[in-house]
């Protein structure tokens, strides 16, 4: 079906289906990092906010204050997810610049 000014929307709706995979494959690929307690914890997390590892410093264990450590992992992976966040953020709006839309949208 074209549109005026020979707009098809079957290809249209093609190339926005491609875009959102490669969009979903960019997101994947996001590897973040992120600390809490000067380093004493690190966890690493990809674009989807799957934890793919948590680093704690041995020394953290032997004060044997467990609630701190409880904490400090949590500060770390809630970090991480705002940091995945804002790389996707910035990857969607690269990509929409990208398009040619008009205003300041992105």
């Amino acid at each position: 079906m074209k549109l005026p000014g020979d707009m098809d929307i079957g290809e249209m709706m093609r190339q926005a289906k491609q875009m959102q995979e490669d969009m979903q494959r960019e997101i994947q690929r996001i590897r973040v990092e992120a600390g809490a307690g000067g380093g004493i914890v690190t966890v690493t997390m990809n674009g989807t906010k799957e934890l793919l590892d948590i680093r704690i410093d041995p020394e953290a264990v032997k004060g044997g204050d467990v609630e701190m450590l409880q904490d400090l992992i949590i500060a770390a992976i809630n970090e991480a997810g705002r940091k995945v966040d804002e790389a996707a953020k910035s990857k969607l709006g690269a990509n929409l610049r990208g398009l040619g839309l008009p205003g300041d949208m992105f």
